[in-house]
């Protein structure tokens, strides 16, 4: 009888821990600062937007956009999920243009996402940026549903500098879509580079660089390579074993 009021009030206080550290991990001068300033009051007040230890706002002036039902730390920016616990406190969110979640969207730490002037930045149900992961949108990115980028990966739709052909003069484009297909699971330190486009369903292996259309390949498949190539089909992540617990394990229960 002792024993098991003992293992109860270890359980309970064991809860309240847990929710004491989580209320912690949370930046809530800037949680509450980025809510009120972006959202109306009714949406406001729900704080969608969670952010997690130190993250710096070069700028908030664009648009962000939530579709679905609002619901609270649906958007979590700097959230530990990984291996990884110490953060290296730069986090940095620039956003001039458009910013746009479908529902649930998660962000480990240390991420740097900046969206430019005029700029299309949209993530998926369910979407994920590992830890350090750095987003440079200046045209128009698109992350699908369920679709996870590895930690130390990078996406720039910009080659940052004009290029030419010094023999015609020709010169080469210097942006580029991204479109990223649903169910999409890119390893770690991937670069993702202008007019990539992948299929649904598709795996990329470590330390790769994707910078073109990929969907002609079909989907479940494994692509990897300096630049990607097709290594394997009939490939994927398990994803109808891995949905439920991603979930409880991601979306943040208060």
């Amino acid at each position: 009888m002792i024993k098991e009021l003992v293992k109860k009030m270890y359980r309970k206080l064991r809860s309240v821990y847990h929710k004491l550290k989580f209320y912690y991990s949370v930046n809530w001068t800037k949680t509450l600062y980025f809510n009120f300033k972006k959202f109306p009051f009714q949406t406001a007040k729900k704080l969608p937007v969670f952010f997690y230890g130190k993250v710096y706002f070069q700028s908030i002036q664009g648009e962000i956009i939530i579709n679905g039902p609002i619901k609270t730390a649906m958007i979590g920016f700097g959230q530990q999920f990984e291996i990884e616990i110490k953060s290296k406190g730069i986090a940095q969110l620039s956003l001039y243009g458009k910013l746009t979640f479908n529902g649930y969207a998660h962000m480990g730490k240390d991420v740097i996402l900046y969206v430019g002037q005029n700029a299309d930045c949209e993530f998926g149900y369910m979407s994920c940026l590992g830890s350090s992961v750095k987003v440079i949108c200046t045209h128009k990115l698109f992350i699908g549903d369920w679709s996870r980028i590895g930690h130390e990966s990078q996406i720039m739709d910009t080659n940052f500098h004009p290029m030419i052909n010094t023999l015609t003069g020709e010169q080469y484009p210097l942006k580029g879509p991204i479109y990223i297909g649903s169910y999409n699971a890119f390893s770690n330190r991937i670069s993702i580079m202008p007019n990539t486009r992948t299929p649904d369903f598709c795996v990329v292996a470590s330390n790769s660089l994707c910078n073109k259309d990929y969907t002609s390949f079909g989907s479940n498949i494994l692509l990897g390579g300096i630049p990607v190539k097709l290594l394997k089909n009939n490939y994927s992540r398990d994803w109808e074993n891995e949905k439920e617990p991603l979930m409880k394990y991601l979306i943040v229960q208060l």
